[in-house]
């Protein structure tokens, strides 16, 4: 392949509410240890759409500091071609198809050298540093330390962009450690949400429950696994549990939100000794009383972070159809049209995951 464009299509975040669209902004360069790609499209995050409104998370407040260092190109769920490689660099080609973990480990912290990468002290993830720009650009460069996976050739775009949301999905019901007798409730049925189902119905549990608040994904949700789906605007969703659990409550409860209701709703239904995985990005704080996890019902409470180990076991399984994809990427725009992307994303649309394509 010839050499690269100097400039290329990006979207910049410059700073909190000025995200602008670049047409002749650098072209990454590749170093002797990195991997640049083509970019084919990018997935549009909860996360990133909580970033670019201005969640403290990300820009700081006066309990955090900031973890955006601008200008950067946001985006974590992305995938590409091999365009060119440094010259130290092994085991791939140009024009391989891959993708890579959200975080570039450091490899040298006490969580990289203990095998536990996806917690790097450092904790650089693509798409919110200008150091690791992400996936909403033409050309993306992958570092040295970059997790990369390969993605089959034949793997339709809609199935390969949900790698990243699915890997998550992965951990956190991982994290759970469904059982055969368990009572699992998974609130949200956005694309993690669903990827979640999809893979909790493989782990076999007792009775799979799915909640949101929009029939369409609802619906999704029963077509994925859900052996049971409720509305909570509807009817009233603890009361049901309850019934369904001889009072008890259920086993587990997975929150998939990020909104605050959904974390008191979760804790009014579990049962005591139960099992609370949280894997949200909040845009504001939920505020709770803790003294139902500790003295009234003495629960394990669990985080769930990004996708560890988890990118083959999901390309193999989206790749075979065993974990189910279809119609979770609804739309997808061109980069010129990034605003109106955004906007789809909220799901105000109905729609689940949207992506930028290249």
């Amino acid at each position: 392949m010839g050499e690269l464009p100097k400039t290329m299509k990006a979207l910049v975040a410059y700073g909190l509410g000025d995200y602008r669209l670049e047409t002749d902004y650098p072209v990454p360069e590749c170093g002797p240890d990195d991997i640049i790609i083509r970019t084919e499209a990018c997935g549009i995050c909860a996360g990133d759409l909580k970033c670019m409104h201005g969640a403290a998370m990300f820009w700081g407040d006066e309990v955090q500091p900031a973890y955006v260092e601008p200008p950067f190109i946001p985006g974590h769920e992305f995938l590409g071609h091999i365009v060119k490689l440094g010259e130290n660099v092994t085991g791939f080609s140009v024009g391989d198809r891959i993708t890579a973990d959200q975080i570039v480990p450091c490899g040298t912290c006490r969580f990289c050298r203990s095998g536990r990468y996806w917690m790097c002290q450092p904790h650089a993830i693509f798409g919110f540093q200008s150091a690791n720009n992400g996936g909403m650009a033409e050309y993306v460069r992958y570092p040295k330390n970059a997790v990369i996976s390969r993605v089959p050739e034949d793997m339709p775009l809609e199935k390969a962009l949900l790698i990243e949301p699915y890997g998550c999905s992965k951990h956190a019901v991982d994290r759970a450690q469904i059982g055969s007798e368990d009572v699992v409730v998974i609130s949200g049925a956005g694309t993690l949400g669903l990827g979640m189902i999809t893979y909790a119905r493989m782990r076999n549990p007792a009775l799979l429950i799915a909640l949101d608040l929009a029939d369409n994904r609802l619906e999704k949700a029963k077509e994925f696994g859900a052996d049971l789906a409720m509305n909570p605007q509807k009817e009233d969703v603890t009361k049901r549990v309850m019934e369904l659990t001889e009072g008890y409550g259920c086993d587990i409860y997975i929150e998939a939100t990020g909104h605050p209701s959904s974390v008191q709703q979760g804790l009014n239904m579990i049962r005591k000794l139960g099992r609370f995985v949280e894997f949200s990005v909040f845009g504001q704080p939920a505020t709770i009383d803790w003294s139902i996890i500790g003295d009234r019902k003495e629960l394990d409470i669990l985080g769930s972070h990004l996708s560890p180990y988890c990118y083959p076991f999901v390309i193999k399984k989206i790749a075979n159809g065993s974990l189910k994809t279809d119609g979770v990427v609804s739309s997808m725009f061109p980069i010129e049209q990034w605003e109106e992307a955004f906007d789809h994303a909220s799901g105000k649309y109905g729609d689940l995951k949207v992506a930028i394509r290249f």
